[in-house]
């Protein structure tokens, strides 16, 4: 079966302390979960997505979110823990909390044409969910793992992943 692993913004902005979107203590046990799906995948040759947000310096959404992840900026840089681990990896910036908009996300994903979406990162309430929900809407089947997301919200954390499973029929395990 084709699959994809997508990981979402799993990017110093979110996962390193101090900074001003950090997703807390919770997103250290998602990071060697995800090492371990990336490896996975590449044992079957499977592309790795990872989604990054990369906000221009006068964004709007700074208007709702303290500016963070500015393109250029090692805050938008994924994890040292992550970067460079999947051999086939594709990175798709983003200035939204979905991964479809403004980018070619759409586009790859028709040319791979994967059987099973697997999703995983930061934060499950807002990137997370806007994305799975995006995905839903073009048919894909979805797979979220409980163990790879985290928010530094646990309320919204627990709302998004219901969401998910209830209304939008993805996998949740």
């Amino acid at each position: 079966m084709a699959q994809v692993l997508m990981v979402v913004d799993m990017l110093r902005g979110f996962c390193e302390e101090g900074r001003p979107l950090y997703c807390g203590p919770g997103v250290k046990p998602v990071i060697p979960f995800i090492r371990k799906l990336i490896e996975g995948a590449n044992e079957r040759n499977e592309t790795v997505i990872f989604i990054c947000d990369a906000h221009d310096p006068q964004d709007l959404e700074f208007q709702r979110f303290p500016p963070h992840c500015i393109a250029g900026s090692e805050e938008a840089e994924v994890i040292d823990e992550l970067r460079g681990l999947a051999k086939n990896e594709i990175i798709i910036p983003k200035k939204r909390y979905s991964g479809f908009f403004g980018t070619n996300l759409e586009q790859l994903l028709a040319r791979l044409h994967p059987e099973l979406v697997e999703v995983v990162g930061v934060c499950t309430n807002i990137c997370v969910l806007y994305t799975v929900e995006e995905l839903r809407n073009r048919d894909y089947a979805v797979r979220v793992h409980r163990r790879g997301v985290t928010s530094f919200d646990a309320g919204a954390h627990l709302f998004a992943l219901q969401q998910m499973e209830t209304v939008l029929g993805a996998e949740v395990r």
